[in-house]
């Protein structure tokens, strides 16, 4: 490269088109890597780095997503209190400010498949007044006093954490159930006709399954 290559026009739009947005189906959220075109996005979905996020994905992929679905509805409720605290406004206009910042979180990387999906959640949880025009979806944030807000997160996390209690005690319950019926019948004593029932629907099951 010679000593005035990087003034050449060429480089000069390169430099421009790095530091815009580019395209979102050739940027990787698990590496926060922004792609240029296809074969570099083929070239990322190759290297060591990103397989090796790719195998933290996967050990826990419902954790990962709902983490991304936490920072995207926070930042973006964030720019709407900063930017439109009192307006009635465009959904699809504040969602096109919030990912101006090319390392925002992406929407594909979250649990709403669309941005409307989004802006019903947004409804549905009490944050924002949302009405359907033939415009698009306009929102308007909702102003809740901070005691109520506070105690409403509180609430969510107990719920929660009920929950997710609950479906482990479920399975740990199935697994001790299994156990007992694995140990008698291995001992040879008979199931109860409950029990016999269950084991031929599973089995009948099984089979359709494998054919």
């Amino acid at each position: 490269m010679g000593k005035n290559d990087f003034l050449t026009p060429k480089a000069i739009a390169n430099r421009i088109k790095a530091k815009g947005l580019q395209k979102l189906r050739w940027y990787c959220q698990l590496c926060q890597k922004q792609c240029r075109d296809e074969n570099g996005f083929k070239c990322h979905q190759t290297s060591e780095g990103h397989k090796r996020q790719m195998e933290l994905f996967g050990m826990n992929p419902h954790r990962v997503v709902e983490g991304y679905s936490e920072e995207f509805e926070t930042a973006f409720m964030e720019h709407l209190r900063r930017a439109h605290p009192f307006s009635r406004v465009l959904a699809k206009n504040v969602y096109n400010e919030y990912i101006t910042d090319r390392h925002h979180i992406h929407m594909n990387a979250t649990r709403w498949l669309t941005l409307t999906e989004f802006v019903k959640y947004l409804g549905r949880s009490g944050q924002c007044k949302v009405e359907e025009t033939e415009k698009g979806w306009y929102i308007t944030l909702i102003h809740k006093d901070p005691k109520q807000q506070l105690e409403e997160e509180r609430r969510n996390k107990r719920s929660e954490v009920e929950r997710e209690e609950e479906e482990r005690h479920m399975a740990a319950l199935q697994e001790q159930i299994e156990r007992a019926k694995r140990a008698r019948l291995e001992k040879g004593e008979p199931l109860s006709e409950d029990e016999d029932d269950e084991e031929a629907h599973t089995l009948q099951r099984d089979e359709i399954e494998v054919r």
